[in-house]
């Protein structure tokens, strides 16, 4: 059952490779964003890598939505 408009509950994201993947290319991002100057997208990134990171690797429950 999908629960928003970010289902991070899918079973794509069961290998562990995968959680990992998206939730650095989201906080280099935002790392890389605000060297470069723009504080805006810096800040979004990294938000979007922290819930990834909380989804992914506290709240992750792989198999609930089987």
């Amino acid at each position: 059952m999908k629960r928003g408009l970010f289902d991070l509950n899918d079973p794509w994201f069961r290998p562990l490779w995968r959680r990992v993947a998206v939730t650095g290319l989201a906080l280099g991002w935002g790392l890389f964003e605000l060297v470069a100057g723009s504080a805006g997208f810096g800040i979004l990134f990294l938000a979007i890598g922290a819930y990834a990171g909380w989804s992914f690797f506290v709240a992750f429950t792989p198999g609930a939505d089987d």
